[in-house]
């Protein structure tokens, strides 16, 4: 099996980062892993976790930072042939999450894939009833449609690298590269065996910011 270049953004993720790395390091998968992180300006210890873990450890500017921008810079670093990405406050919920993952990449099923999210006992009622609608308890390979996630998803390296991620959109990065692939025949895919809990804590604000982001973001993707 090839190796495997997970990837991580932060930014003052150390609540959760520990967990992560170790569920990583416990992932039954033969396979060389390479975990790169690309931190946009962390002021807690969450650079100091990633180098008791041995990471690969990145810089973005914060005037540079876009999520697009920080994943290609990211990818350029990556030696794999499959790029994975799951963010910083995502936990795998098993041993198999990253194997199941890339299978359908590995098996020429389809070249872009992406796993489920559940609500940690902490999530609020509403982000649960989210995930529950997107991401079903049931696999989809390859799916309808391009709705994709980059909290828990992988990619072959030369389809990231035919497209990149659209450094200037707001956000939903994925989905933007997801309808290109599609329109051009390629294929996508939903693991719900490959599951990450997705453990978000952010202020009525935040959501609110983040929903006005990814709203801009779909205007674009889908006038």
């Amino acid at each position: 099996m090839p190796e495997i270049s997970i990837i991580i953004r932060t930014l003052n993720e150390e609540k959760y980062l520990s967990k992560l790395l170790l569920a990583i390091d416990q992932q039954n998968i033969e396979s060389s892993i390479q975990v790169i992180l690309i931190d946009s300006g962390s002021t807690d210890n969450t650079l100091t976790i990633a180098k008791q873990y041995g990471c690969k450890i990145m810089h973005i500017a914060k005037e540079r930072f876009s999520f697009g921008r920080s994943l290609n810079d990211a990818c350029l670093e990556a030696t794999s042939p499959i790029l994975t990405f799951i963010s910083g406050h995502c936990i795998p919920s098993n041993q198999n999450w990253l194997k199941m993952l890339v299978a359908p990449l590995l098996n020429n099923s389809v070249q872009y894939s992406y796993g489920r999210q559940l609500p940690g006992p902490e999530t609020y009622f509403s982000e649960a009833q989210i995930f529950s609608r997107y991401f079903p308890t049931m696999s989809s390979i390859p799916q309808d449609g391009y709705f994709c996630n980059n909290a828990n998803s992988a990619i072959l390296r030369s389809v990231w690298q035919r497209y990149h991620f659209d450094e200037y959109l707001t956000g939903l990065e994925d989905m933007d590269l997801a309808q290109k692939l599609c329109n051009d025949g390629g294929l996508l895919g939903y693991v719900a065996e490959a599951s990450v809990y997705h453990l978000h804590h952010e202020s009525w604000y935040q959501i609110q910011r983040r929903f006005e982001r990814e709203s801009k973001a779909m205007q674009y993707i889908n006038p």
